[in-house]
């Protein structure tokens, strides 16, 4: 049966391209478009899409405010449409917390000069994501929060230690419905010297559900390897620095690492760790379908920190991070997914699950509270 498809767009020109882009695919069947929010949440309640592409900037009402009327009222996958640049970052991510599964760059130019390429890029979106879970991605209190004031200089790595002034305790998020804990015993403690998280598709949200769980003595350094363009990636650092009790800072070539402290790998780029704790940052290598990737990182930490590591593999389509942490089992490092049932996309960590690479299998609200059992 076909993927049913709302297009959500002011833009006459952009709802006709993406309806004509999408109906060329023949598990695909656009049931209808909206040019604003108001527009948007009537069609999913009379239509029932089972995908909606959602524009941001619209009259009467907007596509965050829209996406959190439809998360509360009939709960649908929604793939944001966003500008690359540092304003439609902040925005998309706020899109992603209202309930958005997913984003694409909002490109005019790529769509008139590349429409092969951004035909199956957007195809293969909305196919993915009409799979996702909607019980990890409907909120059970869907109002906005409110993010604490920035502290003095939020992205200095300088301040760690005992008479480091405290930070501000995260605001809450919201709690979103969910299957009941996986039945994995809870970790055994040991000096880890690293944690790395990779992930992708529902990443920004579960990377703030755990992350916001760490307390700011955390003794371990962490690496964070999120699917984002280049334009995203210090948006999303400087959100999670805001609401965390840790620091988190995109990472640049040669910064150390330190605990209490989590490196976010820039957008568009490769991040490795070399056995002295430093970070170097490479050019994305084409030949690579993911900029950053999870199995380079993890691959370089297995090198530098042998049985040192735990890593953590989140929601996320596809199969990265698999080959790096084959590697890091392979030294004796200790290997942790996601559960099938917290996930949006339960694609990366069953690629880990069904390898038998997992050493233990945890919801998503458990991921924090043992990553502090296990660190500290």
């Amino acid at each position: 049966m076909a993927v049913k498809v709302l297009v959500v767009d002011d833009s006459g020109f952009f709802r006709r391209r993406v309806s004509e882009i999408l109906s060329a695919d023949p598990n695909i069947q656009v049931v209808g478009t909206a040019t604003n929010g108001k527009e948007a949440i009537d069609q999913a309640l009379a239509l029932k899409p089972d995908v909606i592409t959602m524009d941001y900037e619209m009259p009467m009402m907007d596509g965050i405010t829209a996406v959190r009327h439809i998360m509360q009222r009939c709960p649908t996958p929604v793939l944001m449409f966003s500008s690359l640049t540092h304003e439609g970052a902040r925005v998309t991510l706020d899109a992603l917390d209202a309930g958005a599964v997913d984003f694409l760059p909002k490109n005019f130019e790529d769509i008139s000069r590349n429409p092969e390429k951004v035909k199956q890029l957007l195809c293969e979106k909305i196919l993915s994501i009409s799979r996702s879970n909607r019980r990890a991605n409907t909120y059970s209190a869907p109002a906005p929060v409110a993010a604490p004031a920035p502290t003095p200089a939020p992205l200095s790595v300088s301040s760690y230690g005992s008479n480091a002034p405290a930070r501000p305790a995260p605001a809450p998020i919201p709690a979103r419905t969910h299957a009941p804990a996986s039945s994995s015993p809870v970790p055994k403690r040991k000096a880890y010297k690293l944690v790395a998280i990779g992930t992708s598709t529902g990443g920004p949200v579960a990377l703030q559900r755990v992350l916001t769980q760490l307390p700011a003595n955390f003794p371990a350094p962490i690496v964070l390897i999120q699917h984002m363009p280049a334009a995203f990636t210090k948006a999303f650092a400087e959100r999670l620095d805001k609401l965390c009790r840790i620091s988190v800072k995109e990472a640049e070539d040669g910064d150390i690492l330190r605990p209490g402290l989590a490196l976010l790998a820039p957008g568009g780029k490769q991040m490795m760790i070399d056995g002295r704790g430093a970070v170097k940052i490479l050019p994305g290598d084409e030949r690579l379908n993911y900029k950053p990737c999870v199995d380079i990182t993890f691959g370089s930490a297995a090198k530098s920190y042998g049985d040192k590591v735990l890593a953590v593999v989140l929601t996320g389509m596809g199969a990265d991070g698999r080959e790096g942490a084959r590697l890091l089992k392979q030294g004796g490092s200790s290997i942790w997914a996601q559960d099938e049932a917290s996930c949006v996309i339960y694609g990366m960590p069953m690629a880990i699950v069904k390898a038998e690479l997992a050493d233990a299998v945890y919801g998503l609200d458990d991921i924090g509270k043992h990553l502090v059992e296990a660190c500290i």
